[in-house]
Order: C-alpha cells, then sequence, then structure tokens
C-alpha cells in the first residue's frame, strides 16, 4: 500500500501538485490521467522515490517491493533478454549471481560450501527455481519468439526491448507496480495479454496510458490530475469521463443561474439606488451582488481539439482495386501478391502484427513509394489525403506554424487559418512557432489540420494516435466516425478502431513465396466481432504458424 499525504511539488512558480492526499491500495489498479504537462509521470516518479517532493509524505508499507516499467531502453545491452527480465526482481537477482560466482570457484572451501547451502535456500524461498520459466512465459505472453529469449538487448530492436522491459517490471508479482505508458509500443494482442495479466494481479498497479479501451479493461479507480490537484473516481475511465461531463455542466449551469441572478440584481440596484423608500433594499442587493461568484467557470484545464473532416465531393461506387501488390524492403517481404477492393461507405482498420507491411501498402497507395509488382487505380471520384506514420519530411522548415498550414490551404487570409489553428489548440503565439521545433503531438495536430483543409473524400491514416492525449485522441475520434468518406486506417487503440471500422483486414507473415492461405484475411464486421471469429482465429493460427516453421 502507498499513502500519500499533504504532498506539494512546485517548479518557479507553477504548482504542478499542492496538498495532495491519496490511498492505493493492493487488488486495485489505478488510472492516472491528466492533460499532456499535469505531472503524470512526475508523480510516478515520487511514487517510487526517483523525484523529491517539497511537501508531505509518500509512506510505503514496510517490506512492500515496487517495480518501475523502465524508460531507458539502451540501459540493459550487454544482458540477454531473459536475464534483463529476471533483474526486475533485484535481491533475486543478487542472490543468483551470488550463487553462480559460489560455485564457480576454483578453491572450494568449506565456508563457500556454507554460503552456498545458505544461497540455495534464498534463492529457493525467493522461486529461483521457476525464474526463467516465469520469464519467458512474460517474454512470450508480451509477443516476444523464443528465439529472442537468449539475445542480447543490443540486438534487439526498439519495439523488442520496450518489450523486455515491461516484462522486468512485471517479473517476481511486485507489491507495487508503476507503469508508463506500458501499451506503447505493443500490438493488440500483447495488450490483450497485458489487460488480462493486469486483471488477474493481486497486488497495487498504478498506470499512465491514453489507450482507453485499456484503462476500462484494468482500472478499478481513475486518479484525475488537475489543477495541481488528484481526485479518485471509483469505477474505469468511462465511468469518469461521464461523470466528468455531468460535473461540468452542473458548473456551467450554475454559472447561467448566478449571471441571470447578477442580471436582475443591478435592474434593482440602477432603478431604485435613489429612491429613498427603496434604498435600504438596493443596498441590500448590492451586497448579495458582491457576493456571486461571476468568474468563469474553469471545472478542467482540459482543452480539446475540434477535428472535423468535410468531403468537398461525394465519392462514387468506384474507390480503389489494388491487385497482385508485392514490395520488398531490405530482403524482407512485406506484400506478395496482396489484392483489394474498396467500395463506397468503407472504413477499413488494418490490424495484426505486420505493421511495415500496413505501412508498406499505405504508402503504395498513397503514391509514397512504387510497388515491385502489380496495380491500383482509384475512382475518378475520388481524391485522397494522407497521414504517414513519420511525418517529419513535412516539418523540417523554419516556416511559423501559420505559413506551413498556409501552403496547403485553399483560403490565404491570416485571419481564416489563424482561426483553424485556434481551434487545433495552437492560439496567440503559439500559431507562430517554427514547425520544426515542434512536439510529436503538435506535429500531429497540424497533419490533421493540412487533412481537414484538404477536403478530401478518402483518408488514410498510418497509427494517428501516437504522440496523441486522451483529449485529442478523442476529438479524433468522433471526427473520424462522423465522416462520410472513405477511411483506411492503422492503429493499436482497440478503443478507436472499435468505434470507427465497419471492415477488417488483417495481413498475414508473407513469406517470399505463398502464405498458408491468400496471405490475408478480409472480414466487414466490427473489430470485436473479428476477435471472436472462430474462423478468424483459426485462420490466423495457421498463417503464424507457416511463417514460424519457414523461420525454424
Amino acid at each position: 500500500m502507498i499513502t500519500v499525504t499533504d504532498l506539494s511539488l512546485g517548479f518557479g512558480d507553477r504548482m504542478l501538485f499542492k496538498d495532495v492526499n491519496l490511498k492505493f491500495t493492493a487488488g486495485n489498479c489505478y488510472g492516472l490521467i491528466g492533460a499532456n504537462g499535469a505531472g503524470k509521470s512526475t508523480f510516478l516518479k515520487i511514487l517510487s522515490g526517483e523525484t523529491e517532493h517539497d511537501k508531505g509524505e509518500v509512506i510505503v508499507s514496510k517490506g512492500e517491493r515496487i517495480a518501475v516499467l523502465g524508460q531507458d531502453h539502451f540501459a540493459f545491452e550487454k544482458y540477454p533478454a531473459l536475464e534483463t527480465v529476471i533483474m526486475g526482481y533485484p535481491l533475486l537477482y543478487q542472490t543468483m549471481k551470488d550463487r553462480e560466482a559460489v560455485y564457480a570457484k576454483e578453491d572450494f572451501t568449506e565456508a563457500d560450501g556454507m554460503r552456498a547451502s545458505e544461497l540455495e535456500a534464498e534463492f529457493a524461498e525467493l522461486g529461483g527455481w521457476e525464474a526463467e520459466a516465469q520469464a519467458g512465459q512474460l517474454l512470450s505472453g508480451l509477443g516476444l519468439d523464443e528465439a529472442d529469449h537468449g539475445k542480447l538487448m543490443a540486438e534487439l530492436d526498439e519495439t523488442r526491448k520496450v518489450r523486455v522491459l515491461l516484462a522486468q517490471a512485471l517479473f517476481g508479482s511486485p507489491d507495487i507496480l508503476l507503469l508508463d505508458e506500458p501499451t506503447n509500443g505493443l500490438d493488440l494482442e500483447s495488450i490483450n495479454w497485458l489487460e488480462d495479466f493486469l486483471i488477474d494481479f493481486p497486488n497495487t498497479v498504478i498506470v499512465v496510458s491514453h489507450d482507453r479501451h485499456f484503462l476500462n479493461a484494468v482500472c478499478t479507480t481513475i486518479c484525475d490530475i488537475d489543477f495541481g490537484r488528484i481526485s479518485a473516481y471509483s469505477g474505469n475511465y468511462d465511468f469518469w469521463y461521464q461523470m466528468s461531463q455531468m460535473l461540468q455542466r452542473q458548473a456551467r449551469d450554475m454559472q447561467k443561474k448566478n449571471e441571470e441572478k447578477a442580471k436582475e440584481l443591478r435592474e434593482f440596484i440602477q432603478r431604485f439606488a435613489s429612491n429613498a423608500a427603496k434604498s435600504r433594499q438596493a443596498t441590500s442587493r448590492k451586497k448579495v451582488l458582491e457576493k456571486l461568484d461571476l468568474e468563469n467557470v474553469t471545472v478542467t484545464s482540459r482543452k480539446f481539439p475540434y477535428v472535423g473532416f468535410k468531403a468537398e465531393r461525394e465519392i462514387g461506387n468506384n474507390v480503389l482495386r489494388a491487385e497482385g501488390l508485392s514490395y520488398r524492403f531490405e530482403d524482407a517481404t512485406l506484400l506478395n501478391d496482396f489484392s483489394l477492393t474498396v467500395n463506397r461507405g468503407d472504413k477499413i482498420a488494418f490490424v495484426g502484427t505486420q505493421h511495415a507491411s500496413k505501412s508498406a501498402f499505405f504508402d503504395i497507395i498513397a503514391e509514397a513509394v512504387k510497388p515491385d509488382a502489380g496495380t491500383f487505380d482509384w475512382g475518378q471520384t475520388t481524391s485522397v489525403s494522407y497521414f504517414p506514420k513519420d511525418n517529419s519530411a513535412f516539418f523540417a522548415s523554419t516556416l511559423s506554424i501559420t505559413d506551413w498550414l498556409k501552403q496547403y490551404s485553399p483560403n490565404q487570409d491570416d485571419t481564416y487559418v489563424r482561426s483553424f489553428l485556434g481551434r487545433m489548440l495552437f492560439s496567440g503565439d503559439e500559431a507562430l512557432k517554427p514547425v520544426n521545433v515542434l512536439s510529436g503531438g503538435e506535429k500531429v495536430r497540424c497533419m490533421l489540420a493540412k487533412m481537414m483543409l484538404s477536403g478530401a473524400n478518402v483518408l488514410i491514416l498510418d497509427e494517428p494516435t501516437n504522440h496523441l492525449d486522451l483529449e485529442a485522441i478523442t476529438a479524433l475520434n468522433e471526427g473520424l466516425a462522423a465522416f462520410s468518406g472513405v477511411i483506411l486506417f492503422n492503429s493499436h487503440d482497440h478503443e478507436f478502431i472499435g468505434s470507427i471500422a465497419n471492415r477488417v483486414i488483417e495481413i498475414l507473415p508473407q513469406d517470399g513465396e505463398r502464405a498458408a492461405g491468400p496471405g490475408y484475411i478480409d472480414r466487414m464486421m466490427p473489430f470485436d466481432d473479428y476477435l471472436a471469429d472462430e474462423q478468424v482465429k483459426a485462420l490466423r493460427a495457421a498463417a503464424y504458424h507457416h511463417a514460424e516453421r519457414l523461420r525454424i
């Protein structure tokens, strides 16, 4: 258990936390939410002891072990993945290394024998005999092939390193688990596995995440950081969201009533201030007016951008036809004889573990790269706007955000462009910042503004929710759900996919010859139905078994 009492932390004139009082108990999962910059990661660091606070105290129950999801992906380069996971339980790992060192001695003495006996008992008590098996199960559950378990961390790519560090945090059933964005870099299957793991986890979990489905699945309590306070709400993210909307409505209603009351009081005072018979009543109402709180109600510091896509031209029946597309990159087959027909009204989610294949397909149909074989044709009524996964090339200049967006605006008027940027949360001097210094989230909002100005009736989006906070993800989600045109997109956000897609396509592992089956699964159904479909499960299992056999 962690108890936080009267905790405060400030940086200069800014108060990040003020008089925070919370208690985190075993058997609960706490979702820590708040706008970007609210201090979510800082609060986790305070709980772990990595960051000092100005006032108050954080008390961890005696003897309880805290595990933290590591953020330094290069801290364990010289260690094998399996060993890196076991290092997540420092006492067990040190006992294991001490035990190995004793047995490695050439001149093994009687004292060494006694020490070895002690270490054997400690090792067994800490679960050392099961450690490698448990570490392997964690890595496999998070999507690492068994062949990767013995590889050095330096040999693994960024995505696999993230998974090893997550397995390290989960290892050994810590008493308190602190997770900062644990779903980053995970595919949907691994996220589902993590959800199941945390639902069954018996101890305390405190997690920061932008994944709404994940928060809904695992959280028993939401801790909302706003205006330096942290308020706890029993229930998951959806419950908190409904509650916060209700509180905002109540606050706005109260403000409206106060304004109407103030208007009545002012009219009475103005009318009867010079009337001797009514002067006492006028004075009384003046005192009431002075006590009324007429400040603008700010229930939350969160800001939601406006995201809305409007097609300038209605799309026809012929949208896209791709035939026999094949593409290789750096000796890897990403697409192999891939064919697809996109129809009017389609909102297609591309899912699964073949991330490079999905991006390659998007790049091809957006004419960013050329396929090695095959053709594709867009219908005559289509106009396409593309959001690539890597948008860095768009932001290499020193243009201001306003001038940058003007390049893509049919209306060159400064007022028009600035008002448009204001809706995307670039107001005042923010709109004058050079684009080459923007954060990841700011770049995403700029790209979405560019797409909105295009008036396209076909939108292609490759992982658009990366770098966005919950507010921006919600706004984008609602904007795409309301869009009347065609959408082709890729995302790791379960809620995002489930609320937008009416068709699901999964590109299966490609082998340069032919995969077991057609090479992809295509179903006209909601995403949750797709995940539950037994035929889909069988097709996926056959394809991945075939790919693993070829790899061996």
